[in-house]
């Protein structure tokens, strides 16, 4: 397939992220390298999500810490982004407002109808101006010359920014209105853009515990959008989602991440992380990276047994 061709793809990870830790980056770089693999898709962007602080779990930092240290971890990364709206609104917000809020803005920052699992792979969802002025990407010299994939996520990043933080200063967040005018519309080939929500096994299996999950936001999650999941060490994927009706339903919109080797990352979690450092273990330094490390001692977090 051609580059054009392949679905475009953005990977949405919502979490606690409590803190972020190694694996949770391990996560997005081994679904990037899958999907690549496939020949299938193009993954152009990645955005972390963190949760409202009134979603109310026992040792929830505040998210003003949890968004500083997303951003720490993320720092040198050139495709993954620390997004705040989550964290901004009134109160917690499902999975399913969280992936439609960021359909919709993507809509309105390029001109485009983002596609889901029910959109035919030949809808051009990219290329529609606003209005008619000069084009954003148009080369004089050559006006056939087609944007790679890292431009696209450049330019939409570029654009996001006017509307909600794409790597703001690290001990401040601002946050603009949705609905300023955002100018020229992209124009470029015509591709498929989708945004999946990128998870962990255990987040799977979370689908199958009775009364979590609404199932209409399963259905939208699972079925309008699709899912990534990049399972832990021994899970059996495939029990889970025969374990749930939906999940079985939309069983071909969930990619499965394999991976012949058990990378030490995929075991890594917050938890492991938050006991190691109440108990001053020196295995922390395999968990979180130093930036976030040095940001969570000199805020002196997660210290304490209760969080």
């Amino acid at each position: 397939m051609t580059e054009t061709n392949k679905t475009h793809v953005i990977l949405l990870s919502c979490g606690s992220f409590n803190p972020i830790t190694k694996g949770h980056i391990h996560m997005f770089e081994k679904a990037r390298e899958y999907l690549h693999k496939t020949g299938r898709f193009i993954v152009i962007g990645g955005i972390i999500s963190p949760v409202h602080d009134s979603y109310g779990k026992p040792g929830l930092v505040s998210s003003r810490h949890r968004l500083t240290m997303c951003q720490l971890a993320v720092q040198s990364s050139d495709w993954i982004r620390v997004d705040p709206w989550e964290c901004y609104q009134d109160t917690w917000q499902p999975t399913c407002s969280v992936l439609e809020h960021h359909r919709d803005l993507m809509k309105r920052v390029t001109g485009c109808i983002l596609s889901n699992v029910n959109t035919p792979s030949s809808t051009p969802v990219i290329g529609q101006p606003q209005n008619q002025t000069t084009p954003i990407y148009q080369n004089h010299s050559n006006m056939n010359h087609k944007p790679t994939a890292i431009k696209v996520w450049g330019k939409i990043s570029e654009s996001l920014g006017k509307i909600c933080c794409v790597r703001p200063h690290i001990e401040r967040f601002t946050f603009v209105d949705e609905n300023a005018n955002l100018g020229t519309a992209m124009r470029y080939e015509e591709i498929e853009l989708r945004i999946l929500l990128l998870c962990g096994s255990d987040l799977l299996e979370s689908f199958c515990i009775p009364g979590l999950w609404k199932d209409s936001d399963t259905e939208v999650i699972v079925g309008d959008f699709g899912i990534v999941v990049v399972p832990r060490d021994g899970v059996d994927t495939e029990r889970i989602m025969n374990h749930s009706s939906i999940l079985r339903k939309y069983k071909d919109n969930i990619t499965v991440v394999k991976d012949a080797n058990n990378h030490p990352m995929s075991i890594v979690s917050s938890t492991k992380s938050r006991l190691a450092l109440q108990h001053g273990d020196g295995h922390v330094m395999d968990y979180l990276c130093q930036p976030v490390i040095d940001y969570i001692l000199q805020s002196q977090l997660y210290i304490n047994a209760s969080g």
